[in-house]
């Protein structure tokens, strides 16, 4: 059979979809290539249904090493544990896909997106979710939508559709939205930050170095105003439009015969239905109005057994899966009914209620940085610790033949006890990895990383009802300054619900797990007051129209500028944390770093030594960094790199070889000292060349301060050779 092949060229991407040449004996398969990149897509079923209350729907992307002709590194030589881009690209795509399938699916489904084949210019996440789409579309599986991915960057103030990954370096926005026809389905949104040049400075002249202007400047976050969210979106939706309907017109012809499929939804026993809503509609309202305080109360285990009983009192099976399944149905039908006919949410608030927050801060003494964060049933404990650039976490992107080093870090746990399951904290999964993310993107466009080292947030989800990411945001942006990090600005974040009916809707401010299950949308906004940070919409009835998002992004900016007002009065009371470093962060001009350094670093590692200090160096922007646990010993350092570069350099003088000197012991360390000369450099006395008769500790004999007499040995530029007279006796 020869190949069948589809091109495309949309949105400024061209593509090629390869359909009957590979992975045959999947449900549906695809070989998709954009530019030199080439990804597999297949999608296999179980026919035999699952009893679950999700869809069983499994989505896994892998990067093979191959593709980017590397062998993986490492003892083991083969591919292993996804990596985080690996685990949240898959989740990108379950996102996207899982609205497609028919309500009361519950058929097993893996879908399997692998790269053979890398392209650094290629969004990946962009050429998984179309091959991934194209490879359901033709199964065999009753899915009758294609989906379209478009990513949205602003480079230079314009407005750039699906731009290469170098421009999304560049960028200042990042929009990506997934959708099927004028049906949105998956946004997820974050600004990147800029620095803002407020002044170039070229008067520096020093004979001994080349001029190089100093750029001075300021970070400035980007946030997106809710107008321009809103416009930009309508435009994605357009591109989506387009995309979407020529996927389905080009792949209709490759489409597979449909499996017949018995749906779950035709299982519902309405007899059983009715029975639940006659005699239990007063217990059953017992039970959601328990869940307004627990994401898992045990209220309605109880409801499920009367229910048992009693229908089998009545002379009927207890099947415990109908009835779980059919009170399941029953209780969404009253949760959103009170919603949408009586505006009465289960815990009482009204529809756009922020629940009782409370803050504190640096409660943790050996910590850098801490905070408490508690919103109604919701509490995170986030903590941050801040490091050295040496600490940052190294990665790969099959994309770059470089290592990357992420400086900014966010991990996010959420152990069984905060929902009050009986079960041991294992190693973090998706949810984690991608709640940490979410938090992460909208935290980072408010840090000046340029005069930070690394820094890493932890958050541990206490307590959970609903949204414990953007509390992680919010005790995030605290924790932050409660470890003196330089933020911009304060980030809060807050998760709004929707319910819909035809034209009917209601939108739900800071949902709870009950209205985050039983609703049509989950919708993450963090930002200032000035606009949005990082966004995420995850839509469950198949799109969302663009009134009704202006009007969620409005009540959204009403409850973060309120939660901003809260943590703005916490911030005022923040204390310092005693487990803080001492820190001091300057800036010099880029063409004297190369005077902290010395020659082969000789002059940093004496600083490092002589002060007990650690020191970041931006080479760029000349920055620097110094931290260490003696406040005054930092002090003394920064005053000595100031020194070293806030004037032309000095012109060491030529010592005479034998002659005897007068310095000054300036630090005694295990392998000597430093000595200072008479001219203010400072040269290394090493331990062998002190008197040959002295043994024993240094300080014993000597004393930081005191004068000492040194014969230079030898002198080779900066480098001095010295020792003391009585070792040449």
């Amino acid at each position: 059979m020869s190949d069948k092949i589809v091109q495309l060229t949309i949105n400024n991407l061209s593509e090629q979809f390869t359909f009957d040449k590979i992975a045959k004996q999947a449900s549906g398969a695809v070989m998709y290539q954009s530019k030199k990149a080439v990804l597999i897509a297949a999608v296999a079923i179980d026919p035999k249904p699952v009893h679950e209350e999700f869809l069983p729907l499994t989505v896994q992307y892998i990067e093979k090493s191959y593709a980017a002709a590397k062998i993986p590194g490492g003892f083991v030589k083969r591919e292993a544990k996804p990596g985080d881009f690996e685990v949240l690209t898959s989740r990108l795509i379950d996102r996207s896909l899982r609205p497609l399938f028919p309500e009361g699916f519950n058929y097993s489904v893996v879908i399997t997106v692998m790269v053979v084949s890398s392209d650094s210019e290629v969004d990946m996440q962009i050429a998984a979710l179309h091959a991934a789409s194209a490879a359901l579309f033709v199964s065999d599986i009753p899915v009758t939508r294609s989906v379209a991915g478009v990513r949205i960057g602003r480079i230079d103030g314009k407005i750039v559709i699906n731009p290469t990954l170098t421009q999304l370096d560049a960028t200042t926005l990042d929009l990506f939205v997934a959708g099927s026809g004028n049906d949105l389905l998956m946004i997820e949104m974050r600004s990147q930050a800029s620095e803002v040049i407020d002044d170039v400075e070229i008067n520096i002249v020093d004979p001994m170095m080349p001029e190089v202007p100093m750029i001075v400047g300021h970070q400035v976050c980007n946030e997106v105003s809710e107008s321009e969210f809103v416009e930009l979106t309508a435009l994605a939706s357009r591109a989506i439009a387009e995309a979407s309907e020529s996927y389905t017109e080009a792949f209709v012809p490759y489409v597979r015969e449909p499996l017949a499929l018995v749906l779950e939804e035709q299982k519902i026993d309405s007899n059983l239905y009715n029975f639940i809503a006659v005699e239990f509609a007063d217990r059953v309202k017992e039970a959601v109005m328990s869940m307004a305080k627990s994401e898992r109360s045990t209220a309605f285990s109880e409801v499920k057994r009367e229910i048992i009983a009693a229908w089998e009192g009545v002379g009927h099976e207890g099947d415990e899966l109908l009835v779980k399944r059919v009170l399941s149905e029953y209780k969404k039908s009253v949760v959103r009914t009170m919603i949408l006919d009586n505006r009465l949410r289960a815990d009482g608030r009204g529809l756009d209620e922020v629940r009782p927050i409370s803050i504190e801060t640096n409660l943790l003494p050996s910590v850098h940085g801490s905070c408490l964060f508690t919103r109604g049933e919701t509490q995170v404990l986030v903590t941050a610790t801040l490091g050295e650039t040496k600490d940052a976490q190294s990665y790969e992107l099959i994309t770059s033949k470089k290592s990357q080093y992420e400086r900014f870090m966010v991990h996010y746990n959420f152990p069984g006890f905060c929902v009050g399951e009986a079960k041991p904290v294992s190693f973090p999964g998706r949810r984690e990895l991608g709640h940490g993310t979410l938090a992460k993107k909208a935290l980072e466009p408010s840090i000046d990383l340029a005069n930070e080292g690394t820094i890493r947030l932890v958050a541990e989800v206490l307590e959970s009802n609903g949204s414990s990411s953007m509390a992680t945001v919010c005790g995030g942006s605290l924790a932050l300054r409660s470890a003196e990090v330089g933020v911009v600005k304060l980030i809060a974040g807050v998760a709004m619900g929707l319910v819909s009916e035809e034209k009917r809707y209601a939108v739900l401010t800071d949902i709870m797990g009950l209205e985050d299950h039983d609703g049509d949308m989950d919708f993450k906004a963090a930002g200032t007051k000035e606009g949005i940070t990082a966004l995420q919409m995850d839509i469950k009835t198949g799109g969302i129209d663009l009134k009704v998002l202006e009007d969620v992004l409005q009540k959204a900016s009403k409850a973060r500028n309120h939660i901003l007002e809260i943590m703005e009065q916490a911030e005022e009371k923040i204390e310092p944390s005693e487990a803080l470093p001492s820190m001091e962060v300057f800036n010099i001009h880029p063409s004297k770093i190369v005077n902290i350094i010395g020659k082969a670093g000789a002059t940093i590692k004496e600083i490092i030594e002589r002060f007990e200090v650690s020191i970041d160096l931006d080479r760029d922007k000349g920055n620097v960094k110094v931290t260490g646990e003696d406040k005054e010993k930092v002090t003394a350092a920064k005053d000595h790199i100031q020194n070293l570069t806030d004037f032309p350099i000095k012109q060491q003088m030529v010592y005479e070889l034998g002659r005897v000197y007068k310095g000054k012991i300036k630090k005694i360390v295990d392998f000597g000292m430093f000595v200072e000369m008479p001219d203010g450099f400072d040269a290394l006395l090493h331990i062998s060349k002190i008197s040959k008769g002295h043994i024993g500790n240094l300080t014993e004999r000597y004393s930081e301060g005191s004068e000492i007499d040194v014969v230079v040995m030898e002198q080779n530029g900066k480098k001095v050779g010295l020792a003391t007279p009585d070792f040449l006796v």
